[in-house]
């Protein structure tokens, strides 16, 4: 076969790979939008999105195992391990009797009182974490802030003098 011989030209074949492509590159589009939004519509980088969409479902799930008033599960979630009960020497630098007292509702500890009510203000990142500003019984200022380690899946207080500006 030459170039004299080349096969006839296909205009049908032709609009199907172009509309194939089209197809893909708008069914991308949409998939990068909705999951942009289930993150919670961060401003960020597309692969820093999962860090917000993790360290939110931590938050969440941490608070309304406080709300239900279990710190044995609330306990699981901020350490990320469900089963700390067979290894607490483990946590020996934040224990457990230690967490009661911080989060514990009749504790004179816990500034929040009985936690009944939560919702997250904000999400930014901070060095490698997420820093998580949550607003607690519905209070309009003063917002808890945690910090969520997406390596270890962990939560903590936020360093010192660190906070999201949640504005006036």
């Amino acid at each position: 076969m030459t170039l004299l011989d080349a096969p006839q030209f296909d205009a049908a074949r032709s609009k199907r790979k172009a509309l194939i492509v089209q197809l893909s590159a708008a069914a991308l589009f949409v998939l990068l939008v909705v999951y942009w939004l289930v993150a919670s519509r961060p401003v960020d980088w597309p692969w820093n999105w999962n860090r917000y969409l993790f360290g939110r479902a931590a938050v969440n799930n941490f608070l309304g195992a406080l709300e239900a008033n279990d710190l044995n599960k609330a306990y699981g979630i901020w350490l990320n391990d469900k089963n700390w009960q067979q290894h607490p020497a483990q946590y020996s630098t934040y224990p457990f009797g230690r967490f009661q007292g911080d989060w514990g509702p009749t504790s004179p500890d816990n500034e929040y009182g009985a936690i009944r009510s939560h919702k997250i203000a904000l999400a930014g990142r901070y060095g490698n974490g997420l820093l998580v500003a949550v607003l607690i019984n519905g209070r309009k200022s003063d917002a808890l802030n945690l910090d969520y380690d997406p390596k270890t899946g962990q939560l903590s207080f936020a360093p010192p003098g660190v906070s999201l500006y949640l504005g006036p």
